[in-house]
């Protein structure tokens, strides 16, 4: 495949009124170009869902076999696997996800959290190593418990627990033995929540994060299990970002990420008696740590760099940086489970544009073998679109990066439909991961841009600071910019552009349809949120502190939602929804539909009576899909349904 090209037009620094990110060049949109494919077809929807999707990973305690969260059976169930490669065993079925596995210190048993219907009230349940029965080990019913980490004598798990009506997420402790819980932690600040990362070697502390629902402050402590005190280890004056990721065995040195150091989040290695820090990295992007290896003489850690991720070994013996080898695009370390074996070996995850997520076993030079494989033979990277990083300026000089998909053997007559992808959060990132939605519509000759907008993270906190109070507005702007950068590369007709995006995306869906209806052919939202005022009376507690944190006074509330402006949209809406959402309740878009009905405009509905925020049963992944592509080729392509 071809590469896009780039016109070096010198380093672009920050304009004034611009928001400082990490320095970029600018593409030329004249300069791209459609590669060439005579094999070029229309991938079909399904094989993108039956290539399967991994939620998790975990070494077994001999470090022969691994469990790793897989959806073969289209759901997220448990399966095992040898490390020397075999063919995966499943473990456990459900028709609900089944997520963070952990094994026993003695290999008996694996915990995991699994929920119903998507409404995110998990319990923890037990099942034995080698297959058997099912334990619910917490049937709380009206809370959630996740995230289980086993003392290294298997005495005890630690968890995070969350009461389904709180605003605080906390660690409490359940007895394996006699299978009684405690709570550690006591939170009492609305808009705090604890985070386990790992037990000391000693098992008898835990190390925590605790952060606030900004995002935009957090610290690592260190709690006695046996009275409970806790310690904060990384103090500090003001708002900082500080993450912990591991601990040394002697618990002298913390692994954490820290964005102290002008905003950007950082890799860093912290001495706990003198609290002094020793940077990992000096770039401009992003970076975060993982966890120190068994015998302590390094650390892995990774760096983002403009929505692409590379892994590292420091070796602190020399200082130097052994790169782990794997391709261009998104590698990332497993955050639920141990990374290192005891023999130094990795458990890493890598996925493209064109390339399905897969994890590896790396080795201490940087090498390593392939250890799952969730792509189904018919979807060949070589013939499915690539996507592409450019760099674009929006209306107030701020540089945006966005990732580009272009169809093979398009030609450039200004002819393309294209569709505009905002990522979800706000604070969130679009990556160069693998992008059903971009490879279903590439593959049928839509130009795809998916940007990272004003508000996303990897870009440093003043960034992602930026759309605070002013949701719907710049960030808005940066989509609408994209739309620009589209039509000038010369493929793309300006009365063809839809935007199509889930959560925060969906949102920003229905802010561009209603405040910028003359930009756009059509539109997509799924679970998106319509009105601030009803969303915050309904949707979970903790996410109403961060939304809060988000839009400010509530004064503001009425010019940040799409109810506001809802009477301007004139493009065909399709609306998409989970009936048991927790985080943006259906309610949301029964708003929407009632409205644009009420006004006779195009609006189509459908609800998923078994799912919550976002859809993880494979029929419905694959019957939303199906949807957004015959809704856009209808009125983008004049087209009859022919999705599939």
């Amino acid at each position: 495949m071809r590469y896009l090209g780039l016109v070096l037009v010198a380093t672009v620094l920050p304009a004034a009124g611009a928001v400082p990110t990490p320095p970029r060049v600018l593409t030329d949109p004249r300069s791209l170009n459609s590669p060439v494919n005579q094999d070029a077809a229309r991938v079909p929807i399904a094989d993108l869902f039956y290539t399967r999707s991994n939620g998790g990973i975990a070494w077994s305690p001999d470090e022969k076999e691994v469990v790793v969260s897989t959806n073969l059976s289209g759901r997220l169930n448990l399966w095992k696997a040898s490390t020397e490669g075999s063919w995966p065993v499943q473990l456990a079925r459900s028709d609900e996800r089944q997520i963070g596995a952990a094994w026993s210190p003695d290999g008996k048993w694996i915990v995991y959290e699994s929920d119903t219907a998507g409404n995110e009230l998990y319990d923890l349940f037990a099942i034995p190593a080698n297959g058997g029965a099912t334990i619910n080990l917490t049937s709380s019913g009206d809370a959630s418990e996740t995230g289980a980490h086993w003392s290294p004598d298997g005495k005890w798990l630690a968890f995070e627990k969350k009461p389904k009506d709180a605003s605080v997420t906390d660690i409490a402790l359940l007895d394996w033995s006699k299978r009684q819980t405690r709570l550690l932690t006591h939170e009492s600040t609305p808009d705090h929540l604890w985070q386990l990362v790992t037990w000391g070697s000693d098992g008898r502390s835990i190390y925590v994060n605790r952060s606030n629902a900004a995002s935009s402050d957090s610290s690592a402590w260190r709690i006695d299990v046996t009275s409970g005190i806790a310690e904060e280890l990384t103090s500090h004056k003001g708002d900082a970002l500080i993450q912990l990721t591991g601990v040394s065995s002697d618990g002298k040195l913390l692994a954490l990420t820290s964005n102290q150091r002008g905003g950007i989040s950082r890799a860093a290695v912290f001495q706990v008696a003198d609290h002094t820090y020793d940077w990992l990295d000096s770039s401009p992007w992003e970076s975060n740590t993982g966890e120190f290896s068994p015998d302590g003489k390094s650390l892995v850690w990774m760096r983002n760099a403009n929505g692409r991720s590379d892994i590292f070994l420091r070796v602190f013996g020399t200082r130097q940086d052994v790169k782990v080898d794997l391709p261009p695009g998104d590698n990332w370390l497993p955050s639920d489970g141990r990374i290192f074996s005891r023999d130094g070996l990795m458990l890493v995850k890598h996925q493209a544009s064109n390339t399905p997520g897969d994890y590896w076993i790396i080795g201490t030079n940087g090498t390593g073998k392939q250890l799952t494989r969730s792509g189904l033979a018919s979807l060949n990277p070589a013939n499915l679109p690539q996507a592409h990083l450019v760099s674009y300026k929006s209306f107030d000089g701020t540089t945006i990066s966005a990732f580009l998909w272009l169809p093979f053997n398009l030609k450039k007559n200004g002819e393309a439909p294209a569709v505009v992808l905002p990522h979800g959060g706000p604070v969130g990132q679009t990556i160069d991961d693998f992008n059903r939605t971009a490879a279903a519509l590439s593959s049928r000759g839509y130009v795809c841009i998916a940007p990272n907008v004003r508000g996303s993270t990897g870009y440093g906190m003043a960034f992602q600071k930026a759309n605070i109070k002013d949701l719907g507005g710049g960030d808005l702007q940066d989509e609408v910019y994209a739309t620009k950068f589209l039509v000038a590369t010369g493929y793309v007709d300006v009365k063809k552009i839809a935007i199509a995006g889930g959560s925060y995306g969906g949102y920003l869906t229905l802010m561009a349809l209603a405040k910028t209806p003359g930009v756009w052919a059509a539109g997509v939202d799924s679970f998106g949120i319509v009105n601030w005022s009803t969303t915050l009376q309904n949707e979970d507690a903790f996410l109403q502190e961060y939304d809060k944190a988000l839009l400010g006074d509530p004064n503001l509330y009425a010019a940040q939602s799409p109810i506001t402006f809802i009477r301007q949209i004139k493009a065909p809406l399709l609306v998409l929804h989970g009936n048991n959402d927790v985080r943006v309740p259906k309610e949301e878009s029964e708003q929407v539909v009632a409205l644009i009905q009420a006004q006779h405009g195009i609006v189509e509905a459908h609800y998923y009576s078994n799912e919550g925020h976002g859809f993880s049963k494979r029929e419905n992944q694959i019957d939303a899909l199906e949807r957004t592509v015959e809704w856009l080729d209808r009125y983008l392509k004049g087209d009859a349904p022919t999705a599939k």
